[in-house]
């Protein structure tokens, strides 16, 4: 997987927790704080090293205050597979699938859950959702997901992707499993992501 490169004025790589120098809570992309944003009114404090920003010092979880951040234009792409039977996949192809349009209704789902995702994920930040899409492309052996979610907001919307390709999986089992009762969702992961202070990624 080809790495980031790193923002201009980027800190160094920090240690456990981190992906490309850059931590990962939640699975967001966190930027490293700077002066100004550290010490607005009622911000928290920066993360020691090695330290997941979500976990206080006396072990305990919250939310990351983000008020102080700047609104930045974010995109991130999430990916996924649903593994499938022979049968399962014909009748995908055919269009014979005894629920109705599988594929339409997984990609509904993805888009409903990246607009949900801070109802499911506990400490996601309720962000603005400005655009989803979500694709299905029938595989000799299953079904590929790919999500792009974009905002203009504080941070990143790597968990709304992420939830977008997971719900659609689950939306696609649902539809095809009188066909199919084996189904297994794998791969899930970030592909991309743009904007915010950390830069631009893919894997």
């Amino acid at each position: 997987m080809a790495g980031r490169p790193a923002a201009e004025g980027a800190g160094p790589s920090r240690g456990p927790g981190r992906r490309g120098g850059r931590a990962v809570a939640d699975g967001r992309w966190h930027d490293d704080p700077v002066p100004d944003e550290t010490a607005a009114a009622g911000s928290a404090p920066a993360a020691e090293p090695g330290r997941l920003t979500h976990v206080r010092s006396d072990g305990t979880a919250h939310m990351v205050d983000v008020s102080a951040k700047a609104v930045t234009t974010r995109e991130a792409s999430a990916a996924g597979r649903v593994l499938l039977s022979a049968d399962a996949v014909s009748a995908l192809r055919s269009g014979v699938v005894p629920k109705g349009d599988a594929l339409a209704v997984a990609r509904i789902a993805g888009i409903q859950a990246a607009k949900r995702t801070p109802e499911l994920i506990p400490l996601a930040h309720p962000i603005a959702v400005h655009g989803v899409e979500v694709d299905l492309a029938v595989a000799d052996d299953g079904v590929d997901i790919v999500a792009t979610v974009r905002t203009a907001d504080r941070t990143g919307i790597e968990m709304e992707a992420l939830t977008a390709v997971t719900v659609a999986a689950l939306a696609l089992i649902d539809m095809v499993k009188a066909v199919d009762k084996h189904g297994r969702i794998t791969d899930v992961r970030v592909t991309a992501k743009s904007g915010g202070r950390s830069g631009d990624w893919h894997e």
